[in-house]
């Protein structure tokens, strides 16, 4: 008799070196999207500001173990993950001290595989897990990326996002080449789309006429309820399941689930 394989979890990373993309919003409302969907979803904070956590209502009280706790090897994954307000959507939470491991860990060995390790542990109990990255390429970044099968990134619609999107496509160069050679871009999630907005068209159409395929076809509008929610505690997609911009997320997580056929 063989025994049946168990389904191994879809690791992204939601990245984006520049701050003020949309970066954490796609995160909490495409993994709340995709639980809704019945995947078995985890959310793993990467940035020390923690506003994922914050985002799903998770106060600092809450967060006694931390993505910090593993990547100094005091806590194993399996203990830090807790459940959010969601069904089917669970979280390992971030706190300011995550900022010291860039330094405390610098004399350690094999230091860019530390989250990829822990991951192997709990691979299987999930259907889709999230990284919410900082907004920077540094240890933090690059552990994401390492341990991620494919990477979505957050791009805002002006010209400066032109010049970070092409930073951010070297590095992930470099990690494939030298970390992680699996590593695929899932797709460029449009952020903040203003449709009356001539620039917003032009960075479009360059965006789509150089990665073509790799931007998906959804974006997500300008929505001040999407704003609003993380103040309350809940992603937008609950806060306001009715908006223009949860309506575009509820989309995106369709678009990416028969792409990348989870």
């Amino acid at each position: 008799m063989t025994t049946q394989t168990k389904k191994r979890a879809k690791v992204f990373s939601v990245v984006n070196q520049k701050g003020g993309v949309g970066k954490t919003t796609t995160a909490i409302n495409l993994a709340t999207a995709l639980a809704m969907n019945k995947k078995k979803t985890l959310v793993i904070d990467m940035d020390p500001q923690g506003n994922a956590s914050t985002g799903f209502g998770i106060n600092n009280n809450e967060r006694q173990k931390t993505v910090y706790e593993i990547l100094i090897d005091e806590f194993s994954i399996k203990d830090t993950i807790i459940p959010t307000k969601i069904s089917n959507l669970k979280i390992i939470t971030s706190t300011v001290d995550l900022s010291a491991c860039e330094v405390e860990l610098v004399g350690v060995e094999n230091r860019e595989y530390i989250l990829r390790k822990a991951i192997k542990d709990i691979v299987s109990d999930f259907d889709v897990i999230i990284i919410d990255c900082p907004p920077s390429l540094g240890l933090l970044t690059i552990n994401s990326l390492v341990a991620s099968d494919a990477i979505i990134i957050p791009m805002q619609c002006e010209f400066f996002s032109l010049e970070g999107l092409s930073h951010l496509l070297t590095t992930l160069d470099l990690v494939k080449e030298n970390l992680n050679n699996d590593l695929v871009i899932s797709g460029i999630i449009l952020t903040m789309h203003d449709k009356r907005n001539k620039l917003t068209e032009q960075v479009e159409n360059d965006v789509r006429e150089y990665l073509q395929d790799k931007v998906f076809s959804t974006h997500i509008p300008r929505n001040i309820r999407l704003s609003e929610a993380p103040s309350h505690g809940i992603p937008g997609i609950i806060y306001d399941s009715k908006c223009i911009g949860s309506e575009s997320y509820i989309r995106l997580a369709k678009e990416i689930i028969h792409k990348e056929n989870l």
